[in-house]
């Protein structure tokens, strides 16, 4: 597996994830655009109270900026995932290639609501695509990306090839829809601002855009106007720290940025039907009575093997 300072270096980065225990839903931010596989368990990803599972021999795609996830082991063996980190710049300059050195055609002509809102896409791996991910896995076992950026790169470009000639499909649209790298560099700076006390029209300064192109720029990219799209941002946050920390809700209101708590339990309780207190106490609850379920029947398959 790849070391951490090499990974902060050089891009695209192939990196392998393997995790042995199920440590609840986490908040991880993406500084890059990210093409994974699962090689074993499954994943959530949660946006709000719904849930998106994507599971083993699944190819996904994850866009740069803040994600709320789960990586379930399954049967007793570690949960394990391979994936590719990288650019808008770094994937027009592939694209550019294929074009010019091998004269590909590269079109974008899928079009459905699921890959233009969402900031994930799952898709099932065909064959090439699955024996593709099991060689990189066998590269990363044998250490041979340590020093060899060029070996990365041409991976890279290999799965780029792979996923834009095959059929279209989600996966592959949403891809190639993120070549615009003003696009990116305008989501970077939202995406860092999302818990700072900061006025529209300093976000606005900072994109350098005018007030109003900004609030249309910010509606074509995150599909709300502002003031709505942070709110909801934050309030995700907080359901990941009432659920996952044994903070206040107060601490939690005062961490996610809102001005005072009853202002916090107000939004919240407006956006999920219940106040923190009540969604931490429901989500304790769910838990008590998942391992109830599952201790009895442990039980169950205990006495069946006496008889």
């Amino acid at each position: 597996m790849a070391n951490s300072a090499r990974l902060a270096q050089r891009q695209p980065m192939i990196v392998k994830y393997s995790q042995t225990h199920r440590n609840g839903i986490q908040a991880q931010t993406f500084t890059r655009h990210g093409i994974g596989y699962i090689l074993r368990g499954k994943k959530y990803i949660y946006y709000g109270d719904v849930r998106y599972e994507i599971n083993r021999g699944e190819v996904f795609y994850l866009n740069a900026g803040p994600h709320y996830m789960e990586d379930i082991p399954e049967n007793g063996k570690s949960f394990e995932q391979i994936i590719f980190y990288y650019t808008s710049d770094q994937l027009a300059r592939i694209l550019a290639n294929l074009n010019i050195s091998y004269h590909l055609t590269i079109s974008n002509d899928h079009h459905c609501a699921n890959c233009h809102e969402q900031p994930h896409v799952a898709y099932p791996a065909w064959n090439t695509l699955k024996n593709f991910f099991n060689t990189i896995n066998q590269y990363l076992h044998d250490d041979m990306f340590s020093h060899d950026e060029t070996a990365e790169n041409l991976k890279m470009t290999e799965l780029i090839y792979l996923i834009i000639t095959h059929p279209e499909c989600c996966l592959k649209s949403k891809i190639l829809d993120n070549v615009d790298l003003s696009k990116e560099n305008f989501e970077q700076i939202i995406n860092a601002h999302i818990f700072d006390s900061i006025s529209i029209e300093e976000l606005a300064a900072k994109c350098n855009r005018s007030l109003t192109s900004f609030k249309k720029e910010f509606r074509k990219h995150f599909f709300e106007p502002p003031h709505k799209w942070f709110i909801k941002q934050r309030l995700m946050h907080s359901r990941l720290l009432l659920i996952s920390t044994n903070k206040s809700i107060s601490e939690i209101g005062a961490e996610c940025n809102f001005p005072n708590t009853s202002h916090f339990i107000k939004l919240f309780k407006k956006e999920y039907n219940l106040t923190p207190a009540n969604y931490r106490h429901r989500h304790q609850q769910n838990n008590m009575d998942s391992e109830q379920q599952t201790t009895s029947r442990k039980k169950t398959t205990a006495n069946i093997k006496i008889e």
